[in-house]
């Protein structure tokens, strides 16, 4: 790798592949984390307890701000980022998201369905005389 390549890749990094530097670089990257995640909680608890926001927007504006969180989480905490040695933690990390969306999905059908199917309590009184 030339110089020129290596200073680029040395200053090229995601908050979470500081492993090169100092531990004073990555507890920075940590401390930014925090006051992201403390910036981004404060804002959701700010929208849902004013009158400044139009209220039909304040449902869409708080999924916005937990989407953003979540990033942080994962680039700051989780170290997730792009790059190729992070293809595993990326995987495991949407396998984990498929199995939690088929198991929440899943309950929410099988619930549905019961709900669906379910004879109301005057019919079922009967059936245990």
């Amino acid at each position: 790798m030339s110089d020129q390549a290596h200073m680029r890749a040395e200053h090229d990094l995601a908050p979470g592949e500081e492993e090169q530097h100092s531990v004073g670089t990555r507890i920075l990257g940590y401390v930014v984390g925090l006051v992201l995640a403390l910036l981004l909680t404060a804002t959701s608890f700010f929208i849902a307890g004013t009158d400044l926001v139009w209220q039909p927007s304040i449902p869409v504006a708080l999924i916005v701000l937990a989407i953003a969180q979540m990033g942080v989480h994962l680039v700051f905490f989780l170290h997730i980022t792009t790059g190729p040695d992070n293809t595993n933690n990326v995987l495991a990390l949407a396998f984990g998201l498929l199995v939690v969306f088929l198991v929440v999905g899943g309950t929410v059908w099988i619930m549905a369905h019961l709900n669906a199917n379910m004879p109301a309590m005057d019919q079922i009184m009967p059936m245990r005389r």
